[in-house]
Parts: C-alpha cells; structure tokens; sequence
C-alpha cells in the first residue's frame, strides 16, 4: 500500500536513532554537547508512492522523494564527499550550491607581509592542514588565512577545536560577512539501509542537517 513503504523506511531509522542515541534522548549521556543527529519532527516526507487498485505502482512510475545533507566547506566537505563515495550510490547522489552572504570562519589574523604569509602556509602544511585560502583583496583583511568557513558559529568552533588541536595556535574565530558557497548533497530514492548509513554519518559532521526534500524543487549538479 502507499503507506508501507515510507512506514517502514521511518520505523527503521526511529529503530535505528534509539539504538545509537537512546541515553541522550532518556537523559542518560553525561556529555552536556552531545545531542541526537536527526530530529524526527524535521524530516516531513512530501510525496508518497501513488496506488493502483492492486497495490503500488512500479517504481519508475512513482514519484521520487531525495534526502538533503548539508551544508559543507572546507576539510568536512572533503571528509563528507568520501564517505558519500564510499556508499556507491552511483548516479542516485549529486550535490546542489547554496549560496549565503554572512557566516563563520576560522582564519589567522593578517600578517604583515606577504613573505610571512608564506612562511605560515608552509607551518600549516607541516602540521597537516591543506585546506587554506590567503586573502589577497585590499582591505582589513589583506593577508590573513582562511582555514574554513561555516554556516554556524557552533560548526567554526568546533572546527577550530581541531585546528588547534593540530598545532595552529595562531587560528581564531570570527564572523564573516560575505558571499560564500556550501555544498548539499542530493540523494535520491533512498532505501531503508541507505538512509540508516547516512543518518549515521551525519552523527560525525557537527551542525549538518539531514531533511527530506522533493526532487523536482532541487537543482541539481555533480
């Protein structure tokens, strides 16, 4: 019936969220950050299977329904776009450009001159960072090191928990008002096991959210 089919598909990652999260939903985690990856009432699904007199129609005439997962820069969408890669879903996922004109980054402040721009560059390729972005335009920014910019400051300061982590005393955190790009990946027709992965996944990104989305409304591109 036209129902089973995303009942099951919902019964399965409530299942699945319970197992993996359960003493956070129950109270039982002591860490005061850690929180449920997926919130049940933020995944609406928008279109169901239509219905023959006998049951449901074929799946390529159905309508199609994707998942959303989003947003990312920087190192995490290196890191999202391998573990995407690594679920073979072939030309079922593809990714969509969303554009925002403020937001948080984790930068080195401006350096004096462009010789110690250099010289900081080669630090952080020493210390495994190889993702960096030298401000070249004039202004009050003019030579300072973006490692990554975020839509949230809770994803910046997560981020730059790592960064120092590595070694980079000098990084900082601050508002960024510009334009700038993030990536959402687009899957499409997800069944039951692959959604689960990808609810799993998304437990490791910090600040990114999975929604249900319908597909003719996404613009898409790989």
């Amino acid at each position: 019936m036209k129902w089973l089919f995303w009942l099951l598909l919902l019964v399965s990652l409530a299942f699945f969220a319970l197992m993996q999260w359960g003493g956070a939903l129950t109270g039982g985690s002591k860490n005061p950050l850690s929180q449920p990856p997926l919130n049940a009432e933020k995944i609406k699904l928008l279109h169901l299977l239509p219905v023959t007199s006998t049951g449901v129609q074929p799946a390529a005439q159905a309508a199609d329904a994707c998942m959303e997962w989003g947003e990312f820069s920087g190192n995490d969408l290196v890191r999202a776009t391998a573990a995407m890669d690594a679920l073979q879903l072939g030309n079922r996922l593809t990714q969509r450009r969303v554009e925002h004109v403020n937001g948080y980054w984790v930068y080195i402040p401006p350096l004096k001159t462009h010789a110690d721009v250099d010289k900081k560059i080669a630090q952080l390729k020493t210390l495994g960072v190889e993702e960096y972005y030298a401000v070249q335009e004039a202004g009050k920014w003019h030579n300072a090191i973006s490692l990554g910019i975020f839509k949230t400051e809770e994803a910046a300061q997560k981020f730059l928990e790592t960064i120092k982590g590595k070694g980079v005393k000098s990084a900082v955190e601050g508002e960024r008002m510009s334009k700038f790009t993030l990536t959402v990946f687009v899957l499409k027709n997800p069944d039951a096991e692959t959604a689960a992965k990808v609810v799993a996944l998304q437990n490791e990104f910090a600040g990114s959210e999975l929604k249900a989305a319908a597909c003719e409304n996404v613009p898409v591109q790989k």
